[in-house]
């Protein structure tokens, strides 16, 4: 693929945040506000898989092994999907890159074509307020509405206000320990990424705190800059 395959003017972004900042609610009212296609690395990978691509079939054999998929083959994957027509526009990287490493092959992938990342949006928390938002989240097993010990408890306790159910369901990990553990990989992991990213001039960042609406509205001001 060479840079007459896809408009020169694709809004490609990246979204970086820990578990439980909204990423996956955020992108996806992104997506449908302004054309734009999500693409996390998870889904990347089993639809390469799925596919038979050559890529997929490297990352399959991989993965059976027992390995971590390389960045090469990440790389290689991300490639592809970017050549298929509903990423003419743009994309919203969600999990990818994780370092600088990453971040690097990902600009020379995207120099390839002729693209850069217009936007790094970086979604902040409060690691305290972070860990106290997670942890205290449940869900009905019925019907899947969501909960929390403080911010949003059913009208009758142990009763679900939708349909009714009785039977809730809290995540293994969606403990405290867990999530400090991830909020500090996040960090440590991300850091850098945010640096790299600012001294490009490319970053935003975004109280991920604030109410959903709130966080939607900052995102839409800076994507619809990014689009333009």
């Amino acid at each position: 693929m060479d840079g007459s395959d896809t408009p020169r003017n694709a809004a490609n972004l990246v979204l970086l945040g820990p578990p439980g900042a909204g990423k996956g609610t955020q992108a996806r009212m992104l997506e449908e506000q302004f054309g734009l296609v999500q693409l996390s690395t998870g889904d990347l990978l089993r639809a390469a898989v799925a596919a038979g691509t050559e890529a997929g079939r490297a990352a399959k054999a991989v993965m059976e092994a027992g390995d971590l998929v390389s960045d090469a083959i990440v790389i290689a994957i991300l490639r592809d999907r970017l050549a298929e027509p509903d990423c003419a526009k743009g994309v919203i990287l969600d999990g990818f890159p994780r370092t600088t490493v990453q971040a690097e092959a990902l600009d020379g992938l995207l120099a390839e074509i002729g693209h850069g990342i217009r936007s790094a949006i970086s979604l902040e928390v409060d690691d305290a307020a972070m860990v106290a938002r997670i942890s205290g989240r449940y869900t009905c097993g019925g019907c899947g509405e969501g909960y929390h010990d403080s911010f949003k408890v059913p009208n009758v306790a142990g009763i679900c206000d939708k349909c009714g159910g009785t039977e809730m369901k809290r995540r293994a990990d969606d403990n405290a320990e867990t999530v400090e553990q991830r909020l500090r990989a996040y960090h440590a992991q991300t850091a850098p990424l945010i640096s790299y990213y600012e001294s490009r001039g490319v970053l935003a960042r975004v109280d991920a705190m604030a109410e959903i609406e709130a966080v939607a509205r900052e995102l839409n001001a800076i994507v619809a800059k990014a689009v333009a």
